[in-house]
Formats: C-alpha cells, structure tokens, sequence
C-alpha cells in the first residue's frame, strides 16, 4: 500500500501529508526484521559472555570487576 501512496505522492498534484505518512510509515514497517527468532535459537548464535571471556583470555586478567587481580 505505501508503494501506491509513494506512485500518488510523486505523479498527482493534489497529493500530500497524507500520502507523505502513509509512505513514511509503510517504509518503515518494511525495514522490520520479520525473520527473528530467539537468540538461543539462532543458527550461530553467539553466547552471552563471549567478548569477555576472549579478552580475559587474550589479556590474561583473572579478577573481579573491582580490578583485583
């Protein structure tokens, strides 16, 4: 539908804020990612905690969140 109100907006004279939000709105409904699943169920999905545990490996640091080491 907001492709019509775009074809409306761009060729007829008379258009205007409505065909405006119409096209707005219905554009920025598309951009949804309607394909989500869960992250746990995702093909690939990365676990929570990975960034951590890399730099805690790279860097060698053990301690709390205090900065004991």
């Amino acid at each position: 539908m907001w492709w019509w109100a775009l074809a409306r907006l761009v060729l007829a004279p008379g258009a205007g804020v409505l065909e405006a939000a119409v096209v707005a709105g219905g554009w920025g409904l598309s951009l949804l990612p309607v394909h989500c699943v869960p992250k746990g169920q995702a093909e690939g999905a990365l676990a929570a905690g990975r960034w951590r545990r890399a730099w805690r490996a790279v860097t060698g640091h053990r301690g709390d969140a205090q900065g004991e080491a």
